[in-house]
């Protein structure tokens, strides 16, 4: 069980005032005796008070990632032949793919991470995923503050409100740190989440947690390794050929967190009973829920929108990665359900994003998708197939993940595998327009943009 708020390990017995407080948890000096660790604690709440960048305290969210990475073990500096071993297994890779798929190699260099590195390289894509939730929840600390004074004394607390929010980015950031720290125990790569985490046109593998997954298998280990570089290799291709996918699947993110509402009564019940030595508390209020989706035909729209791209995607590449390995690994069916297999369930980490931004990292319909997109391989051939990611409004909907056979058989794209999709590879077809209709709304489907089931 993870320690909600980032700040360690409980410790102590039922007699210890300091009980709850980790060796991380700067509050934890106050039960020490020992001047110094107050000095250091004073220090470090100094500097979560004097942030002032934005909602969340990216800074402490850095530092609270690394040290829950250092604190698990096993994570280390890649050697040479650890690099050496990722570039081979990403260039097999990219000649395995280049047959079944109409798009070329979209990374231009293949990189070993550790786990420290997964966290620095993909901190940007985080910040732009959790800040829309973490702006409302900081404005509503500094504003909920107001309601448990008498009125008189509302003017003279404006400096303690800034100070809420300042505690709100704290707060925020050690919860994100926590949350980061784990899942980078956990990730194969740099797209395996099912976003595109990495700088673009950087196919990564974290070679420690390659070989973590591998250990239950019983399958050697040059097999896990090739066939977690075919997945992570054709991440790369579809999103660096599709010009304007990256951005849709941020802005279907994001548009659902804008969504989120907080839930004031239980924001107010924190601020009021407020305890600095009791952080876990403020943290397990986040682990019953602060957040609840907002019940709009706008919202359940978001959410269709989000689900279906995320299970397009990631059911595109379990086609296309799965028929690659079919080819030329003997444990791929073994391999490839286990895969599925976790990302069905998700783990920790991602259950920890589910109670931050409302949203849990997991295509929910991708073996749908995946079966989608196997029977437009056997119809249209792969010309066929991937001609659909020419623009969004060619894509399946919700509803198509429901009625496959009904898809593939309308022929919605006129000539099928006769259609020239040169613009998609060279990418003049630019970026799809800001505002895109979501899944389930477009031509096909007159009824679905309310529905919350499609």
């Amino acid at each position: 069980m993870s320690v909600p708020f980032g700040f360690g390990m409980p410790g102590g017995g039922d007699d210890d005032p300091g009980k709850n407080l980790g060796p991380d948890n700067p509050f934890a000096a106050l039960f020490s005796g020992d001047p110094n660790a107050l000095g250091a604690m004073f220090t470090q709440l100094g500097q979560m008070l004097s942030y002032s960048g934005g909602p969340v305290n990216w800074d402490l969210a850095k530092d609270v990632a690394r040290k829950t990475v250092a604190a698990a073990g096993g994570d280390r500096s890649m050697g040479a032949g650890e690099r050496a071993e990722v570039d081979e297994a990403i260039r097999l890779a990219e000649l395995w793919l280049d047959p079944l798929t109409v798009m070329p190699a979209g990374a231009n260099a293949s990189l070993a991470w550790s786990r420290a590195e997964w966290i620095e390289h993909t901190l940007p894509v985080w910040k732009q995923l959790v800040e829309p939730v973490a702006a409302r929840v900081v404005e509503a600390m500094g504003g909920a503050l107001p309601g448990q004074l008498p009125e008189e004394m509302r003017d003279a607390a404006a400096p303690l409100m800034g100070m809420m929010k300042q505690m709100g980015g704290a707060m925020f950031g050690a919860q994100v740190g926590q949350a980061l720290g784990t899942l980078a125990g956990e990730v194969f790569g740099a797209t395996d989440v099912g976003l595109p985490l990495g700088p673009p046109a950087r196919a990564a593998l974290v070679p420690v947690n390659v070989a973590a997954f591998g250990q239950g298998l019983g399958v050697p280990g040059d097999q896990v390794r090739l066939f977690l570089s075919l997945r992570e290799a054709a991440h790369q291709r579809l999103f660096a050929h599709v010009p304007w996918l990256r951005a849709h699947v941020l802005d279907a993110v994001e548009s659902y967190a804008r969504g989120i509402s907080v839930q004031m009564d239980k924001l107010e019940e924190i601020v009021s009973g407020l305890d600095p030595t009791n952080p876990e508390a403020i943290g397990q209020a986040f682990n019953e829920g602060m957040f609840t989706p907002e019940n709009t035909p706008a919202q359940r729209a978001a959410l269709t929108r989000l689900e279906t791209i995320l299970a397009l995607v990631e059911g595109w590449v379990d086609e296309v990665a799965g028929a690659a390995a079919a080819e030329h690994l003997a444990a791929a069916p073994q391999l490839r359900e286990a895969v599925r297999r976790r990302r069905a369930t998700g783990g920790p980490a991602e259950q920890t994003f589910g109670t931050l931004i409302g949203l849990e990292l997991r295509p929910r319909r991708f073996r749908e998708a995946a079966e989608l997109w196997r029977r437009l391989t056997e119809a249209r051939g792969v010309d066929g197939r991937d001609a659909l990611w020419v623009h969004p409004d060619l894509l399946p909907t919700a509803d198509d993940l429901d009625h496959p056979a009904a898809f593939v058989e309308a022929g919605q794209i006129a000539g099928g595998s006769d259609l020239d999709i040169s613009s998609l590879l060279d990418g003049s077809l630019g970026e799809a327009p800001p505002e895109q209709p979501p899944p389930g709304s477009g031509p096909r489907d007159a009824e679905g943009d309310d529905n919350p089931e499609k």
